[in-house]
C-alpha cells in the first residue's frame, strides 16, 4: 500500500518538526527571566504563559486524532507550520503579557499538530519491532532537542544576544521540516482492527484507557514541572539552569535511543514504575542539594523520566489498539492538558514561597534558593502518586496476562 512512499524524508521531516516543538520548549524556559524581566511579570502570569503552550498542544492534538484518517497527515503538517511560524514571529515583536499568551498558544497548536500527525504516520509507515523502534527514535529528538536548544540558548544568553535573537533560532528546523515534507506521497492511514470514530470511542471507554489517561497527567507534569521551571527554581542553587536542562535531555535522548531492551526486559508497567521512583528521588535531591550534587540529582530525574512519554503512548497502543489515532492523540492531549493546568499552579507556590520566605528575612541567591526549593517539595507529590498507581498497574495487568496466557501467550502484557 505504501510502497512508493519515501519514509526516510518522511521521518527525517518529523524529526525535525518534533526538534522544532523541543526548540520553543527549552529556548522558551532559558528566556523565561528575561521574559519576566522585561515584561514586568509574575511567576504567576510566567505560569498562564507557560499553561498556553500546554493548553494549545491537546486542542491540536485531539482535532488532529479526530480527523488524520479523513484530513491526513500532509495538511495536518501544513497547519502545524503555519500556526508555528505565526506564533514565533508573534513572540519575538510581542509587546506585553497578551502578545506572549497569543503566541504561546499558537505555538503550542503547532507543536500538538506534529504529534497527531507524525506518531500514527510513523505507526503506518511501520510495523511490528520496527514500528517501536522508530517511534522510540522519533521521540528521542523531543529530549534531542530540548539539548541542543538549552546550550544554544545558555551561549547565546552568555554572549548577549536578545532574548528575540534565540526565538529566531526555533525558525531553522521549522523550515527545514517543511523543505523535508514538501512535495512528498504521505502513507495512507491504516485501519486495521478500526472501523469508525465510534469505535474508536468505545475502545476509549474502558478501565484500562480511563487509568493511562490518569497517569499520563502525572507523568507529564513530572516531567515538564520541573523542566519548564528551571531557569527560575535552580538559577541560585550554584549550578547552570540550561546545563541541567541538557544534561536531563541528552541523557533522555540516549535512552530513549536504546529503549528497546530496556522495555524487553523490564516490560512497560516495569519502565514505568522504575521511571516514578527515581523521578521522585531526583526531584527530592533537586529540593535539598546545591552545587555539583545537583548535577547528580539530574542525572538521577533524567532517568526517570525518560521513558514516561513514549512508553505511555505505546502502552495505549498496545493495550487498547481499537482506539487508533485518536486514542494516542487523547493520550498524549491528556499530557499536554494537565501541564497546561499545573503550570500556572506551579507559579502560584514560587509566588506564595517567595512571599513567606521574605517575611522569614530571606533575600538575594538565599530568597531565590529556598524558594525554588520550597516549590520542588510540592512537586514530590505527582511521581509519589504516581509509585502507586504504577504498582497497582503492574498487578493488574500481570493479572490480566496470566488470564491470557494460554490463547494469546505471544503478546506479554507487561
Amino acid at each position: 500500500m505504501n510502497e512508493n512512499i519515501n519514509r526516510t524524508a518522511l521521518f527525517n521531516g518529523s524529526c525535525f518538526a518534533l526538534i522544532t516543538t523541543a526548540f520553543t520548549f527549552s529556548i522558551r524556559a532559558g528566556i523565561l527571566p528575561q521574559l519576566g524581566e522585561e515584561f514586568g511579570l509574575s511567576a504567576t502570569q510566567l505560569g498562564v504563559i507557560n499553561s498556553m503552550f500546554f493548553f494549545g498542544f491537546p486542542i491540536s492534538m485531539i482535532i488532529g486524532g479526530i480527523v488524520y484518517h479523513s484530513f491526513g497527515a500532509r495538511n495536518i503538517m501544513r497547519v502545524a507550520f503555519i500556526a508555528h511560524t505565526i506564533g514565533i514571529i508573534m513572540t519575538i515583536y510581542a509587546g506585553g503579557y497578551s502578545t506572549l499568551l497569543i503566541s504561546t498558544l499558537f505555538i503550542g497548536f503547532g507543536n500538538g499538530c506534529t504529534e497527531a500527525a507524525c506518531n500514527p504516520m510513523i505507526a503506518d509507515m511501520y510495523s511490528g519491532v520496527k514500528m517501536d523502534k522508530m517511534l522510540n527514535r522519533f521521540h528521542m529528538w523531543f529530549p534531542g532537542g530540548i539539548f541542543l536548544g538549552s546550550l544554544l540558548s545558555q551561549a547565546m544568553t552568555s554572549i548577549g544576544f536578545s532574548w528575540q535573537v534565540q526565538i529566531w533560532v526555533t525558525m531553522i528546523p521549522t523550515v527545514i521540516y517543511a523543505i523535508l515534507f514538501y512535495g512528498k506521497a504521505f502513507p495512507k492511514p491504516k485501519i486495521e482492527g478500526v472501523t469508525s470514530l465510534a469505535e474508536n470511542f468505545r475502545a476509549m471507554f474502558t478501565p484500562t484507557f480511563g487509568f493511562l489517561f490518569v497517569c499520563m497527567f502525572l507523568t507529564a507534569i513530572s516531567e515538564f514541572g520541573p523542566n519548564q521551571w528551571v531557569s527560575v527554581i535552580m538559577s541560585n542553587s550554584g549550578a547552570q539552569p540550561m546545563l541541567i536542562l541538557a544534561l536531563t535531555s541528552g541523557l533522555m535522548a540516549a535512552g530513549r535511543f536504546f529503549a528497546g531492551p530496556v522495555v524487553r526486559v523490564l516490560g512497560q508497567t516495569g519502565v514505568l514504575l522504575g521511571g516514578a521512583i527515581l523521578t521522585a528521588i531526583g526531584i527530592y535531591m533537586f529540593s535539598t542539594v546545591t552545587g555539583p550534587l545537583a548535577y547528580v540529582a539530574t542525572v538521577i530525574f533524567a532517568l526517570g523520566i525518560c521513558y514516561f512519554w513514549p512508553v505511555m503512548v505505546g502502552a495505549t497502543a498496545q493495550r487498547v489498539p481499537k482506539s487508533g489515532a485518536l486514542g494516542m492523540s487523547i493520550i498524549g492531549g491528556a499530557g499536554m492538558f494537565s501541564s497546561a493546568i499545573f503550570q500556572p499552579i506551579i507559579g502560584g507556590w514560587i509566588d506564595s514561597a517567595r512571599a513567606k520566605n521574605m517575611a522569614a528575612g530571606l533575600t538575594d541567591s538565599a530568597l531565590e534558593l529556598a524558594t525554588g526549593q520550597d516549590a520542588l517539595v510540592k512537586m514530590i507529590s505527582f511521581p509519589a502518586i504516581l509509585i502507586v498507581l504504577f504498582i497497582i498497574f503492574f498487578f493488574w495487568q500481570k493479572r490480566l496476562k496470566d488470564k491470557a496466557a494460554p490463547t494469546i501467550a505471544a503478546q506479554p502484557l507487561h
